[in-house]
């Protein structure tokens, strides 16, 4: 059995990362979006694994994305310990920008990722 603290931080992490990043994807799947095109032409080129090969790193930012926006809101409040003892809380020290910060381009994704990844805004800098 679980405490209501510990549902309460569920239904936030369901609602509004996991919900929040599907709803996110079907919109996008739904518009003349630049990553709908990506999928769309992905689909149509061949093999359903290079299809999801296309999806995957999508579908992880835009979840990762809803997670640092919920951080940023102060709907999740986390805090972080660094290796060197230091804790911070997430929400405060992010100034709300976590969510900018990993998917700008050039920022996080960009700096720590090691899986491929697509930056959409690169056009904009």
């Amino acid at each position: 059995m679980t405490t209501p603290e510990i549902e309460e931080f569920a239904k936030i992490l369901v609602q509004k990362v996991r919900d929040a990043a599907i709803q996110s994807n079907d919109r996008t799947l739904g518009e003349e979006h630049v990553v709908a095109k990506r999928w769309k032409e992905a689909g149509a080129s061949g093999p359903s694994d290079g299809f999801a090969k296309v999806l995957i790193p999508d579908i992880v930012d835009d979840t990762m994305f809803y997670l640092l926006h919920a951080i940023d809101d102060g709907l999740l409040k986390l805090s972080f310990t660094a290796s060197n003892g230091k804790t911070i809380d997430l929400s405060t020290e992010g100034l709300g920008e976590l969510a900018g910060l990993y998917m700008g381009s050039g920022q996080w994704r960009a700096k720590y990722a090691k899986e491929r990844f697509v930056d959409d805004f690169s056009d904009l800098i």
